[in-house]
């Protein structure tokens, strides 16, 4: 077996690990990344992308990407639509601040060629086979690379590698260490080829059930329709899926094109029990997921690797533990308000099989005091567009 020997070896190649290689390079401190995925499945696997102000001026004042700026969209509001309405949340005049449509696939293409052009020690292909000796200061990663053994000695392990982490059980003891809840419907999502439906996205709770219309670029539309968890996607035939949206947003004409691709996308909440043990700590879907109702995935991802960076470089260039020791306390803090907002714009937008009147028109009065309150549309223009990143 080789053993190679790094300061901070991270595993998974998503924007958390990316963007944490990124800034730690900038105070000299060097990493080693290792995905088991290729290049070409990480930069074509099609994600959602509203980042949040503070999410781009990260990516774009670190130089982690230009094209945050020149390619995204910012977007200054959203719809609430229901009972045949839509009604504006303008998020500057409520907050100051906006919120930009840059697709996750294409952040991830920008790091990666900024980590390359950059001479990062980043694997592709690499399967993680064991994480060990993490109460110690010289904790280790064990990969499969190109079919040979490779052992990684560094001084701290950064578990970066999404929900099905094998990081995980390192910092908590298990896989599956957490809070978890479920949800009892899902996302039927398409990607068809048309022009936007909307300049901004629609959240629409109607009586058949949520619907969100958005968008990737001037020429694909991203779209979604609540259905049940183990739904087939491909039981429906275009005219049907066409015939489901517009039924779900009364009084807005829908784009209509060519569907391209179609998924089923369930809903789960996780934080994990423990976020960091020893010199292992977790960051991004790793160490949480949210639903996406409230757009929150990558842009809690950015903000708990700000706050390891900070921590690291006071661990590892001043040997200053006092960071790193507060960072699962400071960390969760934004977790759990990021939690509870996910959960109450999916609550507040979505139907419940079988509820009763009482809850539907108890949902609607939720909506109105909303949208009908500067107090609650500034509530929900503030955590939707993100709260400060910690001075």
């Amino acid at each position: 077996m080789t053993t190679v020997r790094t300061r901070v070896a991270i595993v998974g190649a998503g924007p958390a690990g990316l963007l944490l290689s990124h800034l730690l390079a900038e105070a000299g401190i060097e990493s080693i990344i290792l995905d088991r995925r290729s290049r070409s499945e990480i930069e074509s696997t099609i994600r959602a992308g509203i980042l949040e102000q503070e999410t781009v001026r990260v990516l774009s004042e670190t130089g982690a990407s230009d094209r945050v700026l020149t390619v995204g969209h910012r977007h200054d509001g959203i719809e609430l639509h229901f009972e045949g309405e839509g009604h504006r949340i303008d998020f500057p005049s409520l907050t100051g601040r906006s919120v930009w449509l840059y697709p996750q696939h294409e952040a991830l293409k920008d790091l990666i060629a900024a980590r390359l052009a950059a001479g990062q020690d980043l694997r592709f292909g690499a399967e993680v086979t064991g994480v060990g000796d993490v109460s110690t200061d010289r904790p280790w990663v064990t990969a499969t690379i190109d079919g040979a053994d490779v052992r990684i000695e560094a001084e701290f392990v950064v578990g970066a590698d999404g929900s099905r982490s094998v990081v995980r059980p390192a910092v908590t003891g298990s896989s599956t260490g957490g809070y978890f809840r479920e949800y009892p419907f899902a996302w039927f999502g398409i990607l068809c080829e048309a022009p936007p439906s909307s300049g901004e996205l629609i959240y629409s709770n109607s009586p058949d059930g949520f619907a969100l219309i958005s968008q990737r670029s001037a020429t694909v539309q991203r779209m979604y329709f609540q259905c049940d968890p183990d739904a087939d996607p491909n039981a429906l035939s275009e005219a049907e899926i066409w015939n489901t949206l517009q039924a779900r947003v009364p009084g807005t004409t829908l784009t209509e094109g060519p569907i391209f691709q179609r998924d089923v996308l369930r809903f789960r909440s996780f934080v994990a029990h423990e976020l960091r043990r020893g010199r292992a700590v977790l960051v991004g879907d790793a160490a949480h997921t949210v639903p996406p109702t409230g757009a929150k995935g990558m842009n809690l991802a950015v903000a708990d690797v700000v706050l390891l960076d900070r921590a690291l470089r006071a661990l590892l260039l001043e040997n200053d533990a006092r960071l790193i020791d507060a960072f699962a306390e400071t960390a969760l803090q934004r977790i759990w308000k990021a939690q509870h907002f996910s959960w109450w714009m999916t609550s507040m937008l979505h139907t419940v099989q079988d509820a009763s009147e009482f809850d539907r028109r108890r949902q609607t009065g939720e909506l109105r005091s909303v949208v009908e309150s500067e107090s609650g549309r500034t509530f929900l223009a503030e955590a939707y567009t993100g709260w400060p990143h910690p001075a």
